[in-house]
C-alpha cells in the first residue's frame, strides 16, 4: 500500500488529538501535564501499532472499503485496555473502569473519524 505511511501517521495524530482533547476537557492542557499525557499516549500508540497489522488495518482492501470502517473500533477494544495496563504499571496506579470505558470509546471515535476522512481522500 503506497499510502501506508500517511495512514500510520494519521492514526498516531488521531490518538494524539484525542489525548490532548481529553486532558484539555479536564483543565489539564498546560505543559505541566505533558508527562501524564505521554503516559496515556505512548502506550496506546504502541499497542495500536502492534495490533493494527493483525487486524489488517493497513491493507488496501480494508482501507478502501467503507464497510470495514468498524475495524479500527474493534481493534481499539483490544489495544486500549492493554495500553491502560501499561499506563497503570508506569504510574503505579489503579485503572478506573469509567476511565477505561471513556478512553476506549473516545480513542475508537477518533480513529474511526480519521479513517473515514482518509477513505474520502483515497476514494477520489
Amino acid at each position: 500500500m503506497k499510502n501506508k505511511n500517511i495512514l500510520v501517521l494519521g492514526d498516531i495524530l488521531a490518538i494524539a488529538i484525542v489525548t490532548i482533547i481529553g486532558f484539555v476537557t479536564h483543565g489539564e492542557g498546560s505543559l505541566e501535564y505533558l508527562p501524564r499525557m505521554a503516559v496515556a499516549f505512548f502506550p496506546l500508540v504502541i499497542t495500536w501499532l502492534v495490533l493494527a497489522p493483525w487486524f489488517d488495518l493497513f491493507s488496501a482492501q480494508v482501507v478502501a472499503d467503507l464497510k470495514m470502517i468498524w475495524r479500527p473500533a474493534l481493534t481499539i477494544l483490544f489495544a486500549a485496555p492493554l495500553a491502560l495496563i501499561f499506563r497503570g504499571l508506569l504510574l503505579n496506579a489503579p485503572i478506573l473502569p469509567i476511565f477505561a470505558v471513556v478512553f476506549t470509546l473516545t480513542s475508537a471515535f477518533g480513529l474511526v473519524v480519521w479513517r473515514f476522512i482518509y477513505f474520502l481522500f483515497v476514494k477520489k
